[in-house]
């Protein structure tokens, strides 16, 4: 079994809580201080989990400029006070940046029983069987 130290988590609980933040500031039309407060929040757990370096390493690999250009754009959009169209850049840049990691994430959420489910609608399959190719460049 893996081991978590207490920086990861306190990590996992930052990033829990920015992801919060944003999807709440999302659904209260596009609050630009509680958007900024989960960026931070989303990027700082980031560092606690995986460290700085590796963090850093993450995002500035040549192949993942463009996307980190992309989300770190959208978060200074966001500070500067246009939340909508900078929170539109994070997402896309999220997108490619995480993409990655879609289908694993996919893979799980098929075992989940009634997510499993949903993911098999035809139309949601359809759906979820590009989003889970690792293999599309753009």
């Amino acid at each position: 079994m893996l081991s978590v130290t207490d920086t990861q988590k306190i990590g996992m609980g930052l990033t829990g809580f920015g992801v919060f933040f944003l999807l709440f500031g999302m659904m209260l039309f596009f609050d630009k201080a509680l958007l900024a407060i989960g960026n931070i929040l989303f990027l700082a757990g980031l560092a606690f989990v995986i460290g700085l370096e590796r963090t850093f390493r993450f995002f500035f690999q040549q192949h993942k400029l463009r996307a980190a250009l992309f989300f770190f754009g959208g978060i200074v959009i966001v500070l500067i006070g246009w939340p909508f169209f900078g929170m539109v850049f994070e997402i896309y840049g999220f997108f490619l940046l995480f993409r990655g990691f879609f289908p694993v994430v996919i893979g799980f959420v098929r075992r989940v029983p009634v997510l499993g489910m949903l993911l098999n609608i035809p139309g949601i399959s359809t759906l979820v069987n590009k989003v889970g190719e690792s293999d599309t460049m753009v």
